[in-house]
């Protein structure tokens, strides 16, 4: 009696035991996949901040605005320049005409004093001329009248316009009252105003003009005085 073994089975080319191998999956299978690996697990990446854009958009425009302004700053210097070469301005004069003493009032502080109380209206005649082909701008001027070095009072002109190539005559007027003096030098320029017609009075002030030209004033000029 003969004993086999246990033999595996061959396998058989054509036989309903044989073992095939699985196809690889199509590729629309591994983009599934990682699309659902995607979708599983999100990846972010760093993104660059705004700020720092919008900071050198802003730096830019300040830039642009401030070459702008110094362009047209720089082309409204040269037209005033270019006007005031084809004009010429030559310096106005503003001329002090008369002095009019037209009150005179004295009152002796005390019987044995030796000052007084000196009381007097004074009329002051200007003359502006303007040689300039442009018209002038004259500011508010004030005058100190003196009288021995004695300030007596103060006048004010308002400011005003002169054509060109005019002549203009402007009147200012002073109101002294009770300024003190001496009774020899208020006895003096009575004798003075009343006798004499004259008074030697010192008239002291500064005169401010600016030259316009098209609607623009010029800075200060000088003013012959």
């Amino acid at each position: 009696m003969t004993t086999r073994g246990h033999q595996p089975p061959h396998p058989q080319p054509n036989g309903g035991g044989e073992q095939r191998l699985r196809p690889p999956p199509p590729p629309s299978s591994y983009s599934n996949g990682y699309h659902q690996q995607q979708q599983q697990h999100p990846q972010y990446y760093p993104r660059t901040p705004a700020r720092s854009s919008s900071s050198a958009s802003l730096k830019g425009c300040c830039c642009c605005l401030f070459l702008l302004l110094s362009f047209l700053a720089l082309l409204v210097l040269a037209i005033v320049l270019i006007i005031l070469l084809a004009v010429k301005p030559k310096k106005p004069q503003f001329d002090l005409q008369s002095v009019g003493v037209q009150y005179v009032g004295i009152t002796p502080n005390n019987p044995t004093g030796t000052t007084a109380s000196l009381s007097l209206t004074i009329r002051l005649l200007f003359t502006a001329s303007n040689p300039n082909k442009v018209g002038i701008k004259y500011g508010e001027s004030r005058f100190t009248v003196m009288y021995r070095g004695i300030p007596l009072g103060k006048a004010s002109v308002p400011g005003f316009y002169q054509e060109a190539h005019t002549m203009r005559q402007v009147v200012a007027t002073i109101g002294v009252d009770r300024v003190n003096l001496l009774q020899a030098d208020a006895a003096d320029l009575i004798r003075d105003a009343s006798l004499n017609d004259r008074v030697e009075l010192r008239v002291l002030g500064d005169v401010g003009a600016k030259i316009r030209v098209m609607n623009f004033d010029s800075p200060n000029v000088q003013v012959l005085y």
